[in-house]
């Protein structure tokens, strides 16, 4: 069996004002018996080459940093909540009852949450006590999870039966929509704190203009009855957002999420795990294809090249503002 799981957790661009993030996997290439590819944090230098740092991890899922403090990087990981300081030391803050972790959010005054295959934890730490929030929720595979920057206690959580909302950090939970479906991501307008998306496995985009209190389907959805796995916040434009999946690929909306289009032309296939708008250089946009490389476009997905990593999946990708933990 062809089966090789590797991370690349963290890919850096020296150039500009953030650094580029992306956690994956790839099984492209490796046969039993061959010898592990690297893996863990891979680090995109000036000159465009990318460099693995740091250990190499099996599962990496998603990453998070607390507001003003981008030197500590806070993983999703197979094996818990990693924390990665300044110096690049590794530290697993969370016991050996939290695995597979598939989304961690941060907000402001050390507050971290995640979700995991068996529920969703909060820590006001800083990730240094956590306690358990999934009391209430009937259904608690912990997908997705995203703490509102503005409003201190609001969560909104996706789950296998769609999305949920609390207003008292995780102490009681309301539906918010998308029941039936697959929560899979679910993210907050940099721009309108208002202006939340979701995507879901087969029931497509859903949006929400009431701070996440509920979504909505959205009309003429392009994905509809497709598996969807990332949504970006265009930094530099509050109307454009990208969210990306299998069959779909990439899929860009100009007017806030309201209508899409498919842009994958020079994409090899349109199965995309991650996708991020680079904040620095204004229509850059980073995509993930499965099993290929990660492709970038200079004109927000209408033409695409490739820019490196070839043969992985890369599960996640995030701009991190510079000076974060290397």
């Amino acid at each position: 069996m062809r089966v090789l799981v590797w991370i690349a957790a963290a890919a850096l661009c020296a150039y500009g004002e953030h650094r580029l993030h992306a956690l994956g996997v790839t099984t492209k290439g490796w046969v039993v018996g061959a010898a592990l590819l690297p893996s863990g944090v891979f680090v995109k230098k000036a000159d465009g080459a990318w460099v693995n740092e740091g250990y190499r991890h099996p599962l990496l899922t998603a990453m998070a940093w607390l507001p003003g403090k981008p030197d500590t990087l806070f993983l999703a990981a197979g094996d818990g909540v990693i924390r990665i300081d300044s110096q690049g030391r590794w530290r697993v803050l969370t016991d050996e009852t939290v695995t597979e972790l598939q989304d961690i959010s941060a907000g402001a005054g050390g507050l971290l949450a995640f979700g995991h295959t068996t529920g969703f934890q909060v820590s006001e730490d800083g990730g240094a006590t956590w306690r358990e929030i999934s009391a209430g929720l009937p259904r608690r595979y912990g997908k997705a999870i995203r703490l509102d920057r503005l409003h201190r206690g609001r969560v909104v959580i996706g789950t296998e039966n769609g999305f949920y909302v609390s207003d008292n950090l995780g102490g009681s939970w309301k539906p918010a929509g998308a029941a039936g479906f697959q929560a899979m991501r679910v993210e907050q307008s940099p721009h309108e704190a208002s202006l939340w998306l979701a995507v879901t496995q087969k029931g497509g985009i859903f949006r929400s203009t009431d701070g996440g209190r509920t979504f909505e389907a959205t009309p003429r959805d392009p994905a509809a009855g497709r598996n969807l796995y990332d949504i970006a916040f265009d930094p530099a434009d509050a109307r454009r957002i990208a969210v990306c999946g299998w069959g779909p690929g990439v899929l860009v909306s100009e007017d806030g999420g309201v209508t899409w289009e498919a842009r994958n032309q020079g994409l090899p296939r349109p199965d995309v795990w991650s996708v991020a708008f680079d904040p620095d250089k204004p229509g850059r946009l980073y995509a993930s294809v499965h099993e290929e490389a990660l492709y970038v476009s200079e004109d927000a997905g209408r033409t695409w090249r490739v820019d490196g990593l070839p043969g992985s999946i890369i599960l996640r990708m995030a701009f991190v503002p510079a000076g974060g933990a290397r």
